[in-house]
C-alpha cells in the first residue's frame, strides 16, 4: 500500500513538473512576442 502511494507521488511530481515547464514556456513565448510586437511599432510611425 504505501509502495504504490509512493509511485504515485513520483508520477504526480513528474506530471506538475512538466505542467510547470509548459506554462514557463508559454510564458516565455508570450514575452518575447509582445517585446517584437512593441519595437514593430515603434518603427511604423
Amino acid at each position: 500500500m504505501l509502495e504504490n502511494f509512493l509511485i504515485s507521488l513520483e508520477i504526480m511530481g513528474k506530471g506538475m513538473a512538466g505542467i510547470f515547464v509548459v506554462i514557463g514556456i508559454l510564458t516565455l513565448a508570450v514575452t518575447v512576442m509582445g517585446k517584437l510586437s512593441k519595437k514593430d511599432e515603434r518603427e511604423k510611425p
